[in-house]
């Protein structure tokens, strides 16, 4: 007897990060990024009181339900990343001007990465996980920040904090409390125990 087919998995993300962490998890999947106005989606939920770990969590899910209603037969997974430092929230730095700015503004201090991920099917999220990170940068030298930004080159640009923890940048940290997914990008864990689950995958 043949084996039921396997639901069809969606990643609503562009991220070279997420991708390469559902491909080294053995998971099957297709890419088909979200058309969202991220940065004004963000302003509304700022404008309305909204924590760090629900703006994440409300921009995953509209990531993944936008993917969802034009492939309401997949099973769509949404992820979205917000950097707080207090009450102020970061995004991707544009240019190396902003990033050295932004490096400037967490040295020495800690600040955490609310990391959201959600399952949409039809349209409609079914399943949505917030899991927080804390990172603690040292007071490295503004030599040290010069000679970092001149190795890392735009690959500051391509991450919320402006450093890939799992290269050059960990360099810039002296504690990390919490899951390397949740900081590279993901929640995985969580998110492969809701898949199987499903029976997506394999329990």
């Amino acid at each position: 007897m043949a084996e039921p087919a396997r639901r069809r998995l969606v990643l609503a993300s562009a991220s070279p990060f997420r991708r390469r962490m559902l491909e080294a998890a053995g998971l099957s999947f297709e890419v088909a990024p979200a058309d969202v106005d991220e940065a004004a989606l963000k302003r509304d939920l700022l404008g309305s009181g909204s924590t760090p770990s629900t703006i994440a969590a409300a921009l995953a899910a509209a990531k993944a339900d936008a993917v969802s209603a034009r492939l309401p037969d997949a099973l769509v997974i949404g992820a979205d990343q917000v950097l707080a430092l207090g009450q102020d929230l970061f995004s991707k730095p544009v240019g190396t001007p902003a990033a050295r700015e932004q490096l400037l503004r967490l040295r020495g201090k800690s600040h955490q990465l609310h990391t959201a991920a959600c399952l949409a099917t039809g349209g409609k999220a079914v399943w949505t996980h917030v899991e927080i990170a804390t990172l603690t940068m040292r007071p490295f030298s503004d030599a040290f920040l010069a000679d970092y930004l001149r190795v890392a080159g735009d690959r500051v640009c391509h991450t919320v904090g402006a450093y890939e923890i799992e290269g050059l940048g960990i360099q810039l940290f002296e504690r990390i409390e919490g899951s390397l997914f949740t900081i590279i990008g993901l929640p995985l864990l969580p998110l492969l125990a809701e898949l199987r689950a499903r029976g997506v995958i394999d329990a």
